[in-house]
């Protein structure tokens, strides 16, 4: 690994060290570092060679998400979107701080905080990994614990949305998760196109 990179990455982990969450006995470490990891780990399911970039870009995909509470906009589904898009600027912007400071172009910076912000999903096959990986990791280790929370409704209306972000490469990476009991359930209805 280029010791550039990993600088980087050390960088990201020490933002996430900040988690007011404090530190997971389960995980070893806080659940933002957990999240950054897991991102990295889940990557080669839906990409065979990922760049550089689009591997700083997954792993700062979230990085100092706990800066903006969901809290600093209105409830409802305008600020939900509004505070992502917050979330975003804040993730590009520490992604760029965390590599200009290990000597990464500007070019590069501005490349990362476009994947990050999700900018161009649809066309841009890094973006669409990014996207497919998040998505990966929700139902990895996010869903189940999401669906015990919500009704049946809400959890496939979700499903159904996430599953339209993904490409056919993250279908079958998704497909391919070990998920049974309810999460199952849910999945196959949402897949199914039943109401």
């Amino acid at each position: 690994m280029d010791d550039r990179f990993a600088r980087v990455l050390a960088r990201l982990d020490a933002i996430d060290a900040e988690d007011p969450r404090g530190l997971d006995p389960e995980l070893g470490t806080t659940p933002a570092i957990a999240y950054g990891r897991r991102m990295l780990d889940a990557l080669p399911a839906v990409c065979d060679a990922p760049s550089e970039l689009l591997r700083l870009a997954v792993r700062a995909s979230h990085v100092g998400r706990f800066r903006l509470a969901r809290s600093a906009e209105p409830e409802g589904r305008v600020g939900y979107l509004t505070w992502r898009k917050r979330l975003a600027a804040i993730h590009a912007e520490l992604a760029s701080e965390a590599m200009a400071a290990e000597g990464y172009d500007a070019d590069a910076c501005a490349r990362v905080a476009a994947l990050v912000q999700k900018k161009a999903l649809r066309t841009d096959a890094e973006t669409q990994a990014l996207e497919d990986t998040a998505c990966i990791v929700f139902l990895t280790y996010e869903f189940a614990d999401f669906a015990a929370r919500n009704e049946d409704d809400k959890v496939v209306d979700i499903l159904r949305k996430t599953w339209g972000k993904m490409s056919p490469r993250g279908h079958a990476a998704a497909l391919a998760l070990p998920l049974d009991g309810r999460p199952l359930a849910l999945v196959q209805r949402a897949l199914s196109g039943d109401a």
